[in-house]
């Protein structure tokens, strides 16, 4: 088992949601979430900034600013990660910054409160 978490626009969520259930997975969770990739700052107004002036520091307070994001999470069996990434992957690429990450986390175990199912029972 395998978790996916994928850190996507707001604005993508619908697509990202529909791209999931296409792709045949259809428990998963949404966070709220905050952030920002590294090519939101630009090193020169960085510089700028440390070295005291104010106008650098000004842009910086905008451009290295929190982006509102959803975090989704799922967990899925080992041969439906390459499906899963593609459908995440596919609906969120616009070509700019801030589209998003997707991370891959072994999963050691899952156990099914309800039924006590363990492993890939638990979440089939």
């Amino acid at each position: 088992m395998k978790e996916v978490i994928a850190v996507v626009r707001m604005d993508m969520m619908n697509r990202t949601k529909a791209a999931l259930t296409k792709a045949g997975v259809d428990a998963f969770f949404a966070h709220e979430a905050q952030g920002r990739g590294k090519g939101f700052v630009n090193s020169g107004v960085l510089q700028g900034a440390k070295s005291g002036y104010e106008e650098a520091a000004a842009v910086l307070g905008e451009k290295g600013k929190l982006y509102p994001k959803r975090m989704v999470t799922v967990v899925v069996k080992d041969d439906m990660v390459g499906e899963v990434i593609e459908a995440i992957a596919t609906v969120n690429r616009t070509g700019k910054p801030g589209d998003g990450k997707i991370f891959v986390l072994p999963i050691n175990d899952a156990v099914r409160v309800r039924t006590g199912e363990k492993g890939a029972k638990s979440i089939a």
